[in-house]
């Protein structure tokens, strides 16, 4: 929000930002939009609140109608795995997204543009994987469903700003991250001890590196950082350098494979895979076709990795990833 807001209206906001339900959200919100001054500058923050505002409405309507509130936040997992796209204000999340998926979040310099949760597909060569876009970090106020939405996901990934102070950025986050009992897997060691902590999965994105000088800038961050072990990527939403290594990498840390089914004396169809755990079997692949495949296999014929074009193999053999299989039964 702008600093320049009178006192009146930054108490308002705050008490916007406590509320709890949709009724109190809209009550508060209301308020919080008279007291904002009216000209040139706050223009775009009052379009904000105003399209904030309907859905709040929109959400109050509803809890009246059905008796139970549906958290924006219950997003359904879709693709090959579900990941969250978390940052301070103004680092260029949501240019991210939009710049790798199909979503539509609204992109501004203006600090807090995202006021909710915003699915979108981010295609790595033939396989979907859900990015969600959301609310920025905020050590004020953190949606507490917003939290819940972080446990949940199979990857998070955290986005920094390479042009200001990504040191303080990165340990902001890490630190509201631990008030809610949530550290990043690869620091698993340091909170052996501790209780009701859930350890994330969490790759690091530090993005506006645009050219080989920025490439240098982060270089030094890392270096001087010293953590070889906290998974860092260079990226630019701008010009797109290192999104591809970063489809990549997302693809690899979820730890899943591609399989592709094949009919008997018919060519394979490698438009549209199956997409499993790795380490997962030929009856696994069976029972995720369907159900009578799964019951009544025999055997199957596979191409691909560690076996000749064909080879017969049973129920358990552990398929690879971009295995062709042929079942039997």
């Amino acid at each position: 929000m702008p600093t320049n807001l009178p006192p009146e209206a930054q108490e308002a906001e705050r008490r916007w930002r406590a509320a709890t339900t949709p009724e109190e959200k809209v009550t508060t919100l209301e308020e919080f939009l008279r007291l904002i001054p009216k000209h040139k500058g706050t223009d775009h923050l009052r379009a904000d609140l105003r399209r904030k505002l309907s859905k709040l409405k929109s959400a109050a309507q509803a809890r009246k109608k059905t008796g139970r509130v549906v958290s924006p936040y219950h997003i359904d997992p879709e693709g090959a795995g579900q990941v969250a796209v978390i940052g301070p204000p103004n680092v260029g999340k949501s240019a991210l997204v939009d710049a790798l998926t199909n979503a539509t979040p609204e992109v501004s310099p203006a600090p807090y543009t995202t006021w909710g949760p915003t699915p979108g597909m981010m295609y790595h060569e033939n396989v979907q994987i859900q990015l969600i876009d959301t609310p920025p970090l905020n050590p004020e106020y953190v949606e507490p469903e917003m939290m819940n939405l972080l446990r949940r996901v199979d990857l998070i990934l955290l986005v920094l700003d390479l042009q200001a102070d990504p040191f303080d950025q990165l340990e902001a986050s890490l630190a509201l991250l631990e008030q809610y009992r949530l550290v990043p897997l690869y620091l698993v060691e340091d909170y052996r001890d501790q209780e009701r902590i859930q350890f994330v999965l969490l790759q690091v994105l530090v993005n506006k590196c645009d050219d080989d000088e920025d490439q240098e800038d982060f270089d030094v961050f890392c270096e001087l950082l010293g953590a070889d072990e906290c998974p860092m990527l260079p990226v630019s939403a701008t010009t797109g350098r290192g999104l591809d290594a970063l489809k990549r990498s997302v693809y690899e840390r979820l730890e899943v494979m591609r399989i592709y089914s094949k009919a008997p004396g018919q060519e394979p169809d490698l438009g549209s895979p199956f997409v499993m755990e790795r380490g997962g079997t030929v009856e696994e692949f069976a029972r995720k076709i369907h159900l009578d495949f799964y019951r009544n296999l025999k055997s199957a014929r596979v191409w691909g990795h560690g076996v000749h074009d064909g080879q017969l193999v049973g129920r358990d053999h552990v398929l690879h990833d971009e295995d062709i299989v042929e079942l039997r039964t």
